[in-house]
C-alpha cells in the first residue's frame, strides 16, 4: 500500500511539471508576437506594406522601442551569417603578405673555342662576366649540363643535281647525331617550305621515312643563250614555228631563263613557329642543310632573325656546294642590290649564336652532322636577371667574355624582350 502511493504521488508530481513547461512555453510564444514591424535598412521596398505587418520606419531617425522591435531570425541561420574571421584562403597562405616582383630572365648558351677552332672544356662561372647594353650583370645561373634537344631540319631541294646527290647519300647518317631523348621535325624548300614530319623522336622509324622521303633530284642550271645558234626557225626575225620555240607555242627566239628561286627564309621561318610550340626547357635549334641562296621568300631576313631572337631560337648549319669553298664563300659575303643572296646563312648564326660548317664533299657533310650537335649539346648555359625595363620591347645588346686569353667566344649577340621570360624574382615579407 505504501508503494502504491509513493507511485501516484511521482506520477502526479510529474504531469504537473508537463503542464507547467507547456504552460511557460505558450508565454514564451506569447512574447514572440510582435507588435510592430521589423526595422528595415535602406530604403522600402514595393512589398513592405502588408495587412496587419504595419508600415517602415521612416528616414529620420525614428525606430520603435526595443519591446516591439521584431523578433530576430532563428538562432541557426544567424549563426551562418556571422561567421567567424578564418584568415585569408588556404590557396594564397603565406603569399598573402608577400610582394612578388616580376621581371626579365635571360638565358645565354655559349660556346668558346680556341684558336685551332677546338672547343674548350672546363669554363667556370667565376671566369664568365656578360654585359647587356654595355652594363654587367650578375650572373645567377651557370651550367653545363647536356640539354635535351628540339631540332627542326631544314633541307634545301634547289641545289645543282650533284650537290643534291651528296646531301641525299648523306642523310643516311644524320638520324645517328641524335640521342634518344630529342625530338626531330623535317623541313624542305625548293619554291617554298613543306614538312615532312612534325616533331617526333630522334630514333623513331617516323623520322627516318621523313628524310627519306626528302631525297630530291635537284634543279637544274640553265644559262640565257644568244646569236644564231641560240635559234631555231626563224624567218625575218620572227618565230615560224612555235613547236621548235625555245619556249613553246612562244614567240621568243631567244631562251630566257626565269629567275632562281631558293626561299630559305620562309622555310627557316615555318621551322621557327613550330619550335615555339615546344615545352620550356628544350634547348630550340633550327640546323638547315643548304648552299645558302635566298631568293624569292615572303618574310625578310631581318624579321626573321627578330623572330628567333623573341623566341630563343638558334641556327646551325652545314653549308655545302659552291658557298662551302673558301674563295667563292669569301665573294658571297658581296651582295650587289637587286640580285640574289648567294649565302644568307652566316647571318642567321652569327645573330642567334649557331655555327656554321662549310664541307664541299660527302664524307665532310656526314661528319658534319656529330660535330655540329656535339657542340650544340655541350654548350655552355649562363642565366640572369636583366636591369632594363620590363618588357620595352627594344633589342638589347649582348656581350659574353671569358678571362682567359686566346679565346673566342660563340653566343648570340642580343635579343628582345617578350612575356614568356617574365618570371617572379625576389618576395618581401613585411615585418609583422
Amino acid at each position: 500500500m505504501v508503494r502504491q502511493s509513493v507511485l501516484a504521488g511521482v506520477l502526479a508530481f510529474m504531469a504537473l511539471g508537463q503542464q507547467t513547461q507547456k504552460a511557460t512555453e505558450e508565454a514564451s510564444a506569447a512574447q514572440q508576437i510582435p507588435d510592430a514591424p521589423r526595422p528595415q535598412v535602406g530604403l522600402p521596398t514595393l512589398d513592405t506594406v502588408r495587412p496587419g505587418m504595419g508600415t517602415t520606419p521612416t528616414s529620420n531617425g525614428d525606430h520603435p522601442p526595443a519591446d516591439q522591435q521584431a523578433p530576430a531570425q532563428p538562432a541557426a541561420p544567424a549563426v551562418q551569417q556571422q561567421q567567424p574571421d578564418e584568415g585569408p584562403p588556404p590557396d594564397m597562405g603565406a603569399n598573402a603578405f608577400k610582394l612578388v616582383v616580376r621581371t626579365n630572365f635571360v638565358e645565354v648558351p655559349f660556346t668558346v673555342k680556341d684558336k685551332k677552332q677546338q672547343e674548350v672544356a672546363g669554363i667556370t662561372w667565376r671566369e664568365v662576366r656578360v654585359y647587356e647594353n654595355g652594363q654587367p650583370q650578375r650572373i645567377t645561373n651557370f651550367s653545363v649540363d647536356p640539354a635535351p634537344l628540339s631540332v627542326a631540319i631544314v633541307i634545301d631541294q634547289s641545289l645543282t643535281p650533284d650537290n643534291m646527290a651528296k646531301v641525299n647519300n648523306s642523310l643516311a647518317a644524320l638520324q645517328g647525331a641524335f640521342a634518344p631523348y630529342d625530338e626531330v621535325a623535317v623541313y624542305t624548300y625548293n619554291n617554298g617550305p613543306q614538312k615532312r614530319t612534325d616533331f617526333t623522336a630522334a630514333n623513331s622509324a617516323r623520322l627516318e621515312y621523313a628524310l627519306n622521303n626528302s631525297k630530291s633530284t635537284g634543279r637544274e642550271v640553265y644559262m640565257n643563250m644568244g646569236g644564231p645558234l641560240a635559234q631555231t626557225t626563224v624567218i625575218n626575225g620572227r618565230q615560224f614555228d612555235p613547236n621548235t620555240a625555245p619556249i613553246r607555242n612562244s614567240q621568243a627566239i631567244e631562251l630566257k631563263v626565269p629567275k632562281e628561286v631558293h626561299t630559305l627564309n620562309d622555310a627557316i621561318f615555318e621551322a621557327a613557329k613550330s619550335l615555339t610550340t615546344r615545352e620550356r626547357g628544350r634547348r630550340r635549334v633550327i640546323y638547315v642543310i643548304s648552299d645558302g641562296k635566298e631568293y624569292g621568300s615572303k618574310v625578310k631576313t631581318k624579321e626573321v632573325v627578330s623572330y628567333l631572337l623573341r623566341h630563343q631560337i638558334s641556327v646551325f648549319g652545314t653549308l655545302v656546294g659552291d658557298s662551302s669553298l673558301p674563295v667563292l664563300g669569301f665573294l658571297d659575303k658581296i651582295h650587289l642590290p637587286y640580285t640574289m643572296r648567294d649565302n644568307v646563312l652566316p647571318i642567321y648564326t652569327s645573330e642567334t649564336g649557331g655555327n656554321l660548317d662549310a664541307e664541299f664533299r660527302q664524307r665532310g657533310i656526314e661528319q658534319s652532322f656529330q660535330k655540329i650537335f656535339e657542340e650544340v649539346r655541350t654548350q655552355y648555359l649562363i642565366g640572369y636577371y636583366t636591369h632594363q625595363p620590363f618588357i620595352d620591347g627594344k633589342y638589347r645588346t649582348i656581350d659574353v667574355r671569358i678571362l682567359r686569353p686566346d679565346l673566342t667566344v660563340i653566343a648570340k649577340k642580343g635579343y628582345y624582350p617578350s612575356a614568356s621570360d617574365s618570371r617572379p624574382v625576389n618576395t618581401v615579407t613585411p615585418d609583422k
